[in-house]
């Protein structure tokens, strides 16, 4: 009996931790980690791994599963308000890259249909590795944050074409006639229709049903059916295997259990996809670069420059001030995941040759690698490349927030203006006790200050802004938040510098009441079953006192 498969799992397992161990110890992101130690193993290093195909299918499923968890952090209200980034911005993008791409790598040499397929591949970004290390960063919904994954958005739906015109182009599909796309398309509209309409009526009956067990098996099972069927449905038309998982997320964040699947689903996610920049880099041949490595320096630092200052370009022309557009433009400043999936087909169909398609590969490897750490130095590269526009969009946001709070005293700073933020403003402003909010949803903030809230936006882990909303005059601190790494975050700035501060913090998940104590909560309300009463009289009795 042969262990083919288990050996090569161990291979991979030793080596990644290997690899991601030294990467962590010397402050290096674990995605560069996971792609050298793909580059090791891989039939172009070690060759220790030959044969990738079958790992490559299951390496798949983490941009399958990221992607659900980042729908979960996504209302259908939401994404109807982020309308405009995805047509506008996302569009934008993809058709300008795709153009200037094509005509500069036409009158390099390359013919109509080479130069078409790199300008695809050169449009996309890489979405499970941008969405993740934002999250990290606790940096998704900052402006910033919105126009990278507008962007994205419109970049995953655009794959389908792409990888449709590359596969009649090779000659492995049929000709489509008009009434096929209209078929098409009809199909689509019909498939994402059903998904909405599902997860509208059928996901919490189903998921309430599933709780009463107490099971967490079950309730697991559960939720990796709903998002491999609402993929499969997406896949079926045509259209990727990721969409689908995004909508499944964004119907299951309307439901009470939103935080509890997140929860479920995470350790699947991660270390699928860190299989996945596994399989990156064993797509690689190493042993071919010494022969072209002029060309991919010079072709890396072409492509990164290009795609920075056109991102930049289109979110300044859009009205953003320069210090977002310069950070939106350093975090897609790289090659994507789908771009591979395009190569690796016009290769394989001969539109690309291969010594061709191993330089744009190790082009756009290279890229990945270095995206993390520019995604996670944005900010400060920003700072030192527009410090005036930088302290500038700072300065207006600090002094608005200034002029909203001058003249409160003994007053709740509320971090967060969602559904529970506004509720405990509404309650605390019932109760004559002065407030005041802060959130980085610009729409929030405006919906909030035209029903006369007080509500201004900015980010509530500064403790810069904290200290411009009153921190020092304050008599207590709400965090209204769900997101774990947000309130830990202002949870550790703000008890540094006022130890005996009241804060109150918000969680649904009662596995955390604990750490938030040790962090150094006052209180920690657990809001399990997602109910809008958030606080009670009793609660609005003890501000009282705090005051």
């Amino acid at each position: 009996m042969t262990y083919s498969y288990l050996n090569e799992a161990l291979m991979i397992l030793l080596a990644t931790v290997a690899v991601v161990v030294l990467f962590l110890r010397i402050g290096l992101p674990p995605i560069i980690g996971y792609l050298v130690a793909g580059l090791l193993v891989g039939p172009y290093g070690f060759a220790l791994i030959h044969d990738i195909e079958h790992i490559k299918t299951f390496a798949e499923f983490g941009v399958v599963f990221l992607l659900f968890t980042i729908g979960l952090e996504f209302s259908i209200s939401l994404l109807i308000r982020m309308k405009g980034l995805v047509l506008g911005l996302g569009g934008a993008q993809v058709l300008v890259t795709t153009a200037v791409t094509t005509a500069v790598a036409y009158y390099a040499g390359l013919n109509v249909e080479s130069a078409l397929v790199l300008g695809g591949v050169v449009a996309m970004s890489s979405t499970a590795l941008v969405t993740k290390q934002l999250v990290d960063q606790v940096e998704l919904h900052t402006r910033h944050g919105r126009n990278s994954l507008g962007i994205l958005l419109f970049q995953d739906m655009m794959v389908v074409p792409f990888l449709i015109l590359v596969a009649n182009m090779s000659g492995t599909a049929i000709e489509l006639t008009p009434t096929a796309v209209l078929i098409i398309f009809a199909e689509g509209v019909l498939v994402l229709g059903l998904i909405f309409v599902i997860g509208r009526r059928v996901l919490r009956p189903l998921f309430h049903e599933v709780a009463r067990f107490h099971s967490a098996e079950v309730f697991t099972l559960t939720v990796l059916l709903v998002v491999l069927c609402s993929s499969w449905l997406t896949h079926y038309i045509g259209l990727t295997f990721a969409l689908g998982a995004f909508l499944a997320g964004v119907m299951l964040s309307e439901t009470e259990f939103r935080h509890q699947v997140e929860s479920e689903i995470r350790p699947f996610r991660d270390v699928l996809l860190g299989l996945f920049f596994i399989t990156v880099g064993m797509m690689l041949d190493i042993g071919s670069l010494p022969e072209v490595w002029g060309r991919v320096v010079l072709l890396l630092a072409g492509l990164m420059l290009f795609k920075l200052l056109l991102v930049a370009g289109l979110c300044r022309m859009s009205g953003y001030n320069g210090a977002v557009s310069m950070r939106t433009g350093l975090i897609l400043a790289h090659g994507g995941e789908f771009g591979f999936a395009i190569l690796i087909l016009a290769m394989d169909g001969g539109i690309l040759n291969t010594p061709e398609g191993q330089i744009v590969l190790a082009v756009m490897l290279f890229s990945m690698a270095l995206s993390p750490l520019l995604i996670r130095h944005n900010g400060h590269i920003t700072a030192r490349l527009l410090p005036q526009q930088m302290a500038r969009s700072r300065d207006e946001i600090k002094s608005e927030i200034l002029d909203a709070t001058r003249g409160l005293d003994h007053h709740v700073i509320v971090c967060g203006f969602g559904r529970i933020g506004q509720h405990t403003v509404m309650m605390l402003s019932a109760e004559k006790i002065p407030c005041m909010a802060i959130e980085l949803d610009q729409q929030l903030v405006r919906e909030g200050r035209a029903a006369g809230q007080p509500v201004s936006y900015g980010d509530a882990g500064s403790l810069e802004l904290l200290h411009a909303c009153g921190l020092a005059r304050a008599s207590a601190l709400v965090i209204s938040t769900i997101d774990l790494n947000t309130t830990m975050k202002i949870l550790s700035r703000v008890r540094q510098g006022y130890p005996k501060l009241p804060i109150v913090v918000r969680t649904r998940k009662e596995i955390d009441l604990y750490r938030l104590y040790q962090a150094g909560a006052t209180e920690v309300v657990a809001d399990t079953f997602g109910s809008d009463q958030m606080f009670t009289q009793e609660m609005i009795r003890r501000f009282k006192l705090s005051r």
